[in-house]
């Protein structure tokens, strides 16, 4: 099998001179943040002790086994170590190996390792296997009699300029930035990336996927690395910073959820983690330091779908994080790998879609670039990026500086994602139908409005249908502005339009989002997932139509 030239095929092929640099880098950037007074002291004593408190409150069947053995070994040499009366030499060097020991583990723990022949397998045969479950079920809702065949792929819905974004692929390295509502998207988007004639990418997958041996198989061949988010010392982050930096310096193709993990409130992204968004930007100012003139450019991508799998547990876990005492709720389990079978089984059944809108892709500026590769300002005028990290004529490194151009890039992000947001139907009618409740109950607060039974949230069919008009044209309205996006289905009837959303929106979840009762009005069985996915439109200002 003809092996392809791909930058995750190279970074496969160079595993441990990658893992070797990735430390080489960390170990300096942390000689110049965390070496205090000439000791490691205070960070790796840090370390140590987050480290064996994770492994007692927090531990998961991926962990190793030794993990708990390793890091009391670890104790144990700091104990020795600071515990000496006198010292005749410096413990520099010892802290040194200590620190070095530590960094390897993580960067081994962080890497993936790409197969190509898995890949192939995935891209050929997942395909296939939805097919086959898609028209099994076809084939029985319609007793196999003159039934069109068909496929998973026309169900994800691909907008944007895709020429472009293929264009900038051989010129450069892309940084794919997509909003994040559900554990599929990781899959769903690798699979996009094939299908737009894209070579495979890394992405960070959350450690806790790997718990399932098939998962962690196919994801661990696919481009993933893992992200640990229960280990939160300075050690960790700084490897794994360095990971991606390294990454994309090495002209790696690399997706990052920039907003770090799911929305649980189901709204879109309106703040970016500026961690790994910041790598972006060194990158780019090290690629310059190194007479590198490749350029990284980064594409925002919006995922819209009509039902989350996980909403109901997502929005809870955010309404136990902000209401605290005001509003108990009780523990839900979701997620797993039967569960996630059987969302698929009801999504195809269900002939809901998913769609992928992609942005116009920018330089880390956040200016956009043409179909040459090169950044254009506001008054359409080509501009030099290397302009920004020069100080006196020279290239330099000012991480203040820097700093202010990653909250630049993070809020040039926010902006496209709104811009890029596509309006479904489900979004729209689960919107309107919770403005109007909130404005029926307006002295009540957000957990006591949650409280309500459907006798007391039941909406008059023709007023819904005149919010969702008024809404309606005022969606439209700010999409001839560039300021959102709407389906297909806004050009329905007004009737088949919200038929269409309260289908959707209902379509997989026990208790059901939104439904139309005995008495022909709209209701629901569930406020708070009706929350989760009315706020998919926060932002637009849209309570004013209702």
């Amino acid at each position: 099998m003809e092996q392809p030239n791909w930058p995750i095929f190279q970074l496969a092929q160079q595993k441990e001179a990658f893992v070797g640099q990735v430390v080489v880098d960390t170990l300096k950037s942390l000689e110049d943040t965390h070496l205090i007074s000439g000791s490691y002291k205070r960070i790796l004593e840090k370390t140590v002790y987050k480290e064996r408190t994770r492994i007692k409150k927090m531990p998961w069947a991926v962990d190793p086994k030794n993990e708990s053995k390793k890091w009391s070994n670890y104790k144990s040499q700091l104990t020795k170590l600071y515990s000496q009366s006198s010292v005749a030499e410096s413990p520099k060097d010892k802290e040194y190996d200590i620190l070095k020991a530590i960094v390897q583990d993580y960067a081994r723990e962080i890497m993936g390792h790409f197969n190509y022949k898995t890949y192939k397998f995935s891209i050929r045969a997942v395909p296939v296997f939805l097919n086959r479950i898609l028209n099994g079920i076809s084939g029985r809702l319609f007793f196999g009699f003159f039934q069109k065949k068909k496929r998973f792929r026309d169900k994800i819905k691909i907008q944007g300029d895709i020429d472009l974004i293929k264009s900038l692929e051989k010129k450069g390295t892309l940084v794919l930035v997509p909003t994040h509502f559900s554990n599929l998207d990781s899959m769903l988007i690798g699979f996009a990336i094939y299908l737009i004639g894209l070579p495979p990418f890394i992405y960070g997958a959350g450690l806790n996927l790997f718990n399932n041996k098939i998962v962690s198989y196919f994801i661990s061949r696919l481009g993933a690395y893992k992200l640990d988010r229960r280990k939160k010392n300075a050690i960790y982050l700084e490897t794994l910073k360095t990971f991606s930096r390294v990454a994309l310096q090495r002209g790696v193709h690399t997706l990052f959820f920039p907003g770090g993990t799911r929305s649980r409130t189901g709204a879109l992204e309106s703040k970016l983690k500026l961690g790994l968004l910041n790598t972006v930007i060194e990158a780019q100012r090290n690629n310059y330091l190194n007479e590198n003139q490749q350029k990284i450019y980064i594409v925002p991508l919006v995922v819209s779908y009509h039902f989350v799998l996980e909403a109901p547990g997502l929005i809870k876990q955010h309404l136990k994080t902000q209401g605290k005492e005001k509003l108990y709720l009780e523990r839900e389990k979701f997620g797993g790998f039967f569960k996630t079978i059987r969302f698929i089984y009801k999504f195809l059944s269900k002939g809901s879609s998913i769609v992928l809108s992609y942005g116009k892709p920018i330089d880390v500026f956040g200016y956009y670039v043409n179909n040459q590769g090169e950044s254009i300002d506001q008054n359409g005028q080509k501009l030099d990026p290397q302009q920004y990290f020069t100080s006196s004529q020279k290239i330099t490194t000012d991480k203040q500086r820097e700093s202010q151009y990653t909250n630049a890039l993070s809020d040039k992000i926010i902006k496209e994602f709104f811009s890029l947001n596509i309006v479904l139907s489900s979004h729209l009618v689960s919107f309107v139908a919770f403005q109007m409740i909130k404005k029926q109950f307006k002295d009540f607060d957000l957990y006591n409005m949650l409280k309500l039974d459907n006798e007391d949230t039941a909406i008059e069919y023709d007023a819904f249908k005149n919010t969702i008009e008024r809404v309606c044209a005022r969606i439209k309205a700010l999409e001839a502005q560039n300021k959102i996006k709407y389906s297909k289905s806004f050009e329905f009837e007004s009737d088949t339009l919200i038929a269409h959303g309260i289908k959707n929106v209902g379509v997989f979840h026990p208790k059901k989002v939104l439904f139309i009762d005995k008495k022909g009005r709209v209701n629901t069985q569930n406020m708070n997932t009706l929350y989760y996915y009315h706020n998919r439109l926060e932002g637009y200002m849209l309570d004013q139509y209702v």
